[in-house]
């Protein structure tokens, strides 16, 4: 019986760091955020190699004269097809963990693909890069989302970094294997680029022996037995009931159970603010520059004067200062709050994209710059892997109720990746036509993003759901009584847990 699960007495709503929570933390992520760093760097090393395997593909199969700007269209084109398939997949969030749920969407879906080279050409290659890029664009939207709602509110932030050092962690690998001592050589990128099915059959394996996320069970499926049976798998101390009752309260405040829609979240006028936030800080993270810096590292510290043989070395040490950072921000993020880290982050990244502009032009002359340029990369990637890395995900789940979650997420998501896709396709490009001037657009959209956090954005650390949609009620000029009508449902108290029942407000 579920009552006899339940026998807390009502009060605040408090958690542990339990093992099965830090264990489903580093699962999802290993086998979803991982891979997306993983993919992130691992086209950096091997790039040279890529471009002569399309211009033989391409010269003997179709009989295609290519030159070096054709092979840099087509390398651009590798490297943000990497966005295009991570936006397909932020596209279906929605719909599978509204059906599915969000446990059963996380497992990725990869094959061996690149192993023989003989047996593919471009075009091959860039459709089954795609597809797996399609199946980790879900999971990484789906892991912050199905953590956030795990964690008791004292933990979410903690839990919900967890992804971002991951993502530094797939990066540090990627360097770390593609070095030419390693799987950096031209007949070992092929096996490179495949690694990314080891993480994916592990999750497989073991993630689906996991409880579902409570809050969908309750908010979403009415299924009281297994949210309190799911609580209790993740936590062995902490109250019970005041979770459950928080959940109960976020199922009153709702006009309806049913989650709305990608067009019904944009009209909404309850949620406008979150919905901007969102919406600047999922642009702005992958605008920053980040992205240029991950996917050509080594053409930056070759134009800053990096000896070519020292080059792999140097990238990866920025590599570990990544998982460095990455962890800072996760340890620190529950005694700092979200406000301090992203503010931090992005006006430190301003200042090194600034920074990379100013040493450039100054490298004929003076010969230490070239130590300057790199020391500012080095910044950019610490300031974002210390907060822009991972807490724009986490603010995603805690702006929104479990209504307009899964929306949020694919609005996100899809502009996170269509982002992504605009600076892996356009930098090269950018920096051939405006040289280091091209880093002080990154520097004046971080700048832009720390204001608009200072000014705009609340800081929501050990908050519950619903006291941060009270939070964003006057702005969005929201009656208090609107926040907590309950529309089509009521709530019934039950031998200490609560029940649904359908009716009128009360």
């Amino acid at each position: 019986m579920a009552e006899e699960l339940l026998v807390e007495k009502y009060g605040k709503i408090t958690g542990h760091l339990t093992p099965s929570l830090l264990l489903v933390a580093f699962l999802s992520s290993f086998g979803s955020s991982m891979l997306y760093g993983f993919n992130l760097a691992v086209v950096n090393s091997p790039a040279q190699y890529i471009k002569e395997f399309y211009n033989e593909t391409l010269t003997e199969e179709y009989g295609w004269e290519t030159d070096e700007e054709s092979l840099t269209v087509l390398y651009s084109l590798t490297v943000s097809i990497f966005a295009i398939g991570g936006m397909t997949g932020a596209l279906l969030v929605g719909r599978l963990v509204t059906t599915y749920g969000r446990l059963a969407d996380q497992p990725t879906l990869s094959c061996w693909c690149f192993w023989d080279t003989n047996l593919c050409n471009v075009f091959t290659v860039l459709t089954i890069y795609f597809l797996i890029l399609l199946s980790t664009g879900i999971s990484l939207s789906v892991v912050p989302m199905y953590l956030g709602e795990i964690a008791p509110k004292n933990l979410r932030g903690f839990l919900g970094l967890v992804p971002s050092i991951h993502i530094c962690m797939g990066v540090f690998i990627a360097q770390v294997l593609g070095l030419g001592e390693l799987l950096g050589k031209e007949e070992h990128w092929p096996l490179l680029l495949s690694l990314v099915v080891f993480p994916t059959m592990v999750q497989l394996l073991l993630l689906p022996w996991f409880p579902e996320s409570p809050r969908y069970l309750l908010i979403e499926k009415g299924n009281v037995h297994g949210t309190i049976a799911a609580l209790k798998w993740y936590r062995t101390k902490g109250n019970i009931q005041a979770e459950v009752e928080e959940m109960q309260e976020e199922q009153r405040s709702l006009t309806s159970i049913e989650t709305i829609s990608v067009c019904g979240l944009l009209k909404d006028r309850c949620v406008r603010w979150q919905v901007i936030t969102i919406i600047v800080v999922n642009i702005g993270m992958q605008l920053s520059g980040i992205d240029a810096i991950w996917f050509y590292t080594n053409d930056i510290f070759k134009d800053a004067g990096i000896p070519e043989p020292h080059i792999q070395y140097t990238t990866v040490g920025t590599g570990a200062i990544e998982v460095i950072s990455g962890m800072l921000g996760c340890f620190t993020i529950e005694r700092l709050g979200r406000r301090p880290l992203m503010i931090g982050g992005f006006l430190f990244m301003g200042v090194c994209c600034a920074g990379i502009t100013v040493s450039v032009l100054l490298q004929p002359h003076l010969i230490i710059m070239r130590y300057v340029s790199v020391a500012c990369v080095v910044g950019i990637i610490a300031g974002f892997c210390i907060g822009p890395a991972g807490v724009p995900f986490l603010i995603t789940a805690e702006l929104f109720k479990q209504s307009h979650r899964p929306a949020a997420y694919t609005v996100a998501g899809c502009l996170n990746w269509l982002s992504n896709f605009t600076i892996g396709f356009l930098f090269p490009f950018l920096e051939m036509d405006m040289g280091p001037y091209c880093y002080l657009i990154f520097c004046v959209i971080c700048l832009g993003v720390a204001l608009y956090t200072t000014i705009i954005i609340p800081e929501t650390r050990n908050k519950t759901f619903m006291e941060i949609s009270q939070m964003f009620a006057s702005r969005n000029n929201i009656l208090e009584d609107e926040l907590t009508s309950n529309g089509h449902l009521k709530m019934s108290m039950m031998n200490g847990y609560g029940t649904l029942g359908h009716g009128d407000s009360t």
